[in-house]
């Protein structure tokens, strides 16, 4: 009997990779995940640690902005090809929130969506308009023959379940009701859940805000999401939260987010 290969794809908001650059290598040199996709790099193209990242065995494509957002893909040991660069269905909209490649066989879509607070206000609805158009992309993907994975800081708690305190919550744009109903109608499409799945009653988190030490307590959210197609979701093996990485020093607010999948 043959076993098969399995790829390991995660998520991390670094909230800063310039800041964070350390504990992303030793991130990566000590969990070694085929895929990642990275939010809030905060850096200019120019300034994105490629040449680190490559002396890692990580091939790279970003998308930066000076102070705010971007977004990268990281593939072990191969460069990701990409697809498409910024989410479609609003043209002047040039924060840097989406990126999409092959990788290792697998489409990666990497989202950092809108905070949205805030709320109600601009930020609000631009967040509203940022899922519309999610949900509208990502219709094209989920049926397609080939494994898929839409991955990222996605800003949504998307029950009670996933926050420590729901009534502490209960007015940020993340745990809306207009919110938590665009998200169930892109899982509606199809898109699995991993972390749930694999963990369907766990009360799990992947965010710790720096206040009180939350992080230490456990008073966490989960608001970053790995959602498989059906192709891929076929596959999963595993999922968890590399809580680790939060608890370190000068650490960012979230904590890796992973699946493991059997390979294409």
């Amino acid at each position: 009997m043959t076993r098969r290969k399995t790829l390991t794809l995660a998520t991390y908001n670094v909230n800063g990779i310039g800041t964070r650059l350390p504990q992303l290598l030793a991130w990566l040199a000590a969990e070694k995940p085929d895929v990642v996709a990275l939010q809030e790099l905060k850096a200019t193209d120019a300034a994105f640690p490629a040449a680190e990242l490559e002396q890692a065995g990580y091939g790279a494509l970003w998308l930066g902005e000076a102070r705010w957002n971007g977004v990268a893909l990281l593939g072990r040991g191969v460069t990701p090809v990409e697809s498409r660069r910024r989410l479609p269905g609003e043209p002047a909209d040039t924060q840097s929130r989406y990126l999409e490649a092959a990788i290792h066989g697998i489409v990666v879509a990497g989202i950092y969506l809108p905070n949205g607070n805030p709320q109600p206000g601009p930020k609000f609805d631009y967040k509203l308009r940022w899922m519309e158009r999610l949900i509208k992309h990502a219709r094209s993907l989920v049926a397609l023959p080939h494994p898929v994975v839409i991955m990222g800081d996605f800003n949504v708690i998307p029950t009670d379940a996933d926050v420590y305190d729901a009534k502490a919550w209960r007015k940020d744009a993340l745990l809306q009701p207009e919110v938590r109903d665009a998200y169930a109608r892109l899982l509606a499409q199809g898109w699995t859940d991993a972390l749930r799945a694999r963990h369907p009653d766990d009360v799990i988190y992947t965010f710790w805000d720096y206040f009180r030490q939350h992080a230490e307590r456990d008073r966490g959210l989960r608001i970053d999401h790995l959602l498989l197609n059906p192709a891929l979701a076929d596959g999963l093996k595993d999922a968890g939260v590399d809580r680790w990485v939060r608890l370190q020093d000068k650490a960012s607010d979230h904590a890796p987010t992973w699946v493991v999948v059997n390979a294409p």
